[in-house]
């Protein structure tokens, strides 16, 4: 393996990770997002590295086109074939409201009434053909829907989870008689019960399936013409990579691409630090994700919500996602109070001391103004690029201090107070509402503005340990790098442990292993080995909601099924010191219910780690010393040392107040901490 290329394509920032194998050299670059065409930040950034694009054996990606066209609805035009009577389901929903208080709101389907028809057919939820496919109104839908201008079309019949023969005897037909439109069966998509919540999963995917085509069409097409003629591999949802040629058929697993690629990059480097149980959070120019990690594994879930009303069903990284980054819009709302977020100023115009157009004070304009950030050393360090410190001044000023009655300084403290109340919040709701204490946990920080936060998230949660690695601003496009291949597989199967046939689940995994093994092994990637894992969507009889659990590498019995089962229910509801065992004794009376299989097939990479690329700096602190700098600390303006990152050594110790200065971030040290850098080149921040 030669040259490694791992892409991040933000809001606000494309980040690149160029690693040549032969020489051991790690290239690093950072450059604007490009949003009419994601793809031109990605060449200019490798042209602006000089990397000869014959070179590089192999691009892997993290991608927000998916994610963009749903939330800015610029998606494709479809249209939808359901059973008669439910072309509605999407409208039907659920019994939820978009706000919390109130019954007021609007919703409106990513698919409108007139583009969803009806066709005569009927499976029973046990898989029984009632009624027949009837062939010539699924063409005659195809030519009405094809006569509109749609580019695809989603067929969703009811209880196709339970066979699928109807919805992919209809896609074939409309595949052969209308070979330019994107034809997606839901059934392929989620073979799951629960008609809206498939349905919505399935028109996820038609909806930017084309858009993704031809992104990744051009893509391709781009590279080849500058003489890279490898494949590209796309980070997923799940953590892993597939090919570009899966992506165009089932873009809907990367909806949480970038930012599943950097929890994954955070598990790999706290592992070097010695590190297992994290919180993860990412805050970059437009958004804030945040994760859990425990036991060296990223917490999983079966879906999640894109927007009210559009439920997606696919396996992901649990990552949790607010509209807060360093590009976030400080506003007062229609009460007169101080808001900041969900809004972004992005990459175009950006924040106000980019001097780009933007007028709007944002996080990064008040940490300008109160010294945290140097004006001379902007993120991305772009030569002969400085902030427009005046500007910032005078949009804060007249925007929210003014209004507010507030000096210049007060209001730019108040924008990052509150900035820093949601990102605590959001963390809060991840852990201590899930049973979880955050001071068990280390604060993995990361992303262009999470280093900011760092030291006043640490105060306000208790938590005792943070840490930032070497390179946080672009932590995900590392994630890019070091992700196995993964696919993904669920079948249904909703029946009661003791009405299973264990030998019929050894089958299904066996076809799902055998089914994965063959998609990663076409990629042709360096492998050091194909691992399966095998879990389960387990729940007492009655309830709603399931606990996926891992199951045994061994031979399945119906015992070790409800004992692992057992054990997933303890670690989730159990609490610290408390017997479970009168529960248990109460439980044993339910009977089990096996919903769903999940088979996980991951083709593992070779191993690759920062301690190894990035060998420890031959320097002393008193060389990373760059000088003082007035900041604005503890309402007043105190002079705090300001430090080079790349030049600190290993195990050399700091206390705030202090800045740490380094092309992709800055680190605020607040006064009460201290940071100390460990062998493996991270940052360890910890409350005094």
């Amino acid at each position: 393996m030669g040259k490694l290329v791992g892409v991040d394509i933000g809001g606000t920032y494309t980040d690149l990770v160029i690693l040549d194998h032969d020489l051991r050299r790690l290239s690093i670059r950072k450059i604007s997002s490009t949003p009419q065409d994601p793809s031109v930040g990605l060449i200019d950034g490798l042209e602006a590295d000089q990397t000869k694009f014959a070179d590089i054996d192999l691009i892997i990606h993290a991608t927000t086109v998916a994610t963009n066209a749903v939330l800015e609805r610029k998606g494709a035009l479809c249209g939808l074939l359901a059973t008669r009577g439910f072309r509605d389901v999407l409208e039907l929903r659920r019994r939820d409201r978009p706000h919390r208080y109130g019954l007021w709101g609007t919703y409106e389907p990513l698919i409108p009434r007139e583009f969803r028809l009806e066709v005569t057919e009927r499976i029973s939820a046990e898989g029984e053909v009632l009624v027949p496919l009837a062939e010539s109104e699924v063409l005659n839908a195809g030519r009405e829907l094809s006569r509109t201008g749609v580019e695809a079309i989603v067929i969703s019949f009811l209880n196709a989870y339970a066979n699928s023969d109807h919805e992919l005897q209809a896609k074939q037909l409309l595949e052969e008689s209308f070979p330019n439109l994107h034809v997606v069966a839901a059934s392929q998509i989620a073979p799951l019960y629960r008609e809206f919540e498939r349905t919505s999963t399935g028109v996820l995917n038609a909806y930017v399936q084309p858009l993704m085509n031809r992104y990744l069409t051009m893509l391709d097409t781009q590279l080849e013409s500058r003489g890279y003629d490898n494949d590209v591999l796309i980070m997923q949802s799940n953590g892993g990579v597939m090919t570009s040629r899966v992506a165009r058929t089932c873009p809907v697993n990367t909806f949480l691409s970038g930012p599943a690629a950097g929890v994954i990059a955070a598990v790999q480097i706290a592992a070097e630090s010695g590190f297992e149980n994290l919180i993860s959070y990412d805050m970059g120019g437009t958004s804030l994700d945040v994760s859990l990690v425990t036991g060296g594994e990223p917490s999983v879930s079966n879906g999640t919500e894109l927007g009210f009303g559009m439920p997606l069903l696919v396996s992901m990284i649990d990552i949790d996602t607010l509209g807060a980054g360093g590009g976030s819009i400080a506003r007062l709302d229609a009460q007169g109070l101080l808001q900041v977020g969900p809004e972004s100023a992005g990459a175009e115009p950006g924040p106000v001391c980019y001097g780009c157009g933007g007028t709007d004070p944002t996080v990064t304009d008040a940490a300008v103004v109160l010294g945290q950030i140097n004006p001379q050393y902007p993120i991305a360090g772009s030569a002969g690029f400085s902030f427009d410190v005046d500007r910032a001044r005078t949009a804060i000023s007249e925007k929210i201090g003014c209004p507010l009655q507030l000096s210049l300084e007060a209001a730019a403290a108040a924008i990052l107070d509150i900035a820093n109340h949601h990102i605590a919040g959001r963390i809060r709701r991840l852990t201590i509402d899930r049973g979880y204490d955050p001071r068990d946990f280390v604060l993995f920080s990361f992303g262009g503005a999470g280093s900011l936060f760092t030291s006043s998230l640490l105060k306000e949660l208790g938590i005792p340990r943070g840490m930032v690695p070497q390179h946080p601003g672009i932590t995900s496009a590392w994630g890019c790098v070091v992700a196995d291949l993964r696919q993904d597989f669920v079948s249904m199967v909703n029946r009661r442990i003791a009405d299973v046939d264990v030998e019929d689940l050894e089958r299904m995994f066996c076809e799902h292993a055998e089914q994965g093994g063959a998609v990663i092994r076409r990629a042709q990637i360096p492998l050091q080995r194909i691992t399966v894992f095998r879990e389960a969507d387990l729940s007492f009889e009655g309830q709603t909601h399931v606990i996926r659990t891992r199951l045994p590498s061994g031979v399945l019995t119906a015992s070790n099924i409800t004992e692992s089962f057992f054990e997933a229910y303890r670690r989730r509801y159990g609490r610290v010191g408390e017997s479970f065992r009168d529960l248990e004794t109460l439980l044993e009376r339910i009977p089990v219910r096996l919903l769903n299989l999940r088979t996980s097939v991951v083709g593992i990479r070779p191993e690759l780690t920062l301690r190894e690329l990035l060998p420890p700096p031959k320097t002393s602190l008193k060389q990373a010393q760059k000088g003082k700098r007035a900041v604005y600390v503890e309402g007043r303006l105190q002079e705090c040392e300001t430090f080079e990152r790349a030049l600190l050594p290993r195990n050399c110790y700091l206390e705030g107040p202090a800045v740490i200065e380094q092309p992709d971030t800055t680190i605020w040290l607040e006064p009460g901490v201290s940071a100390q850098v460990d062998e493996a080149g991270s940052l360890l921040i910890e409350v005094l």
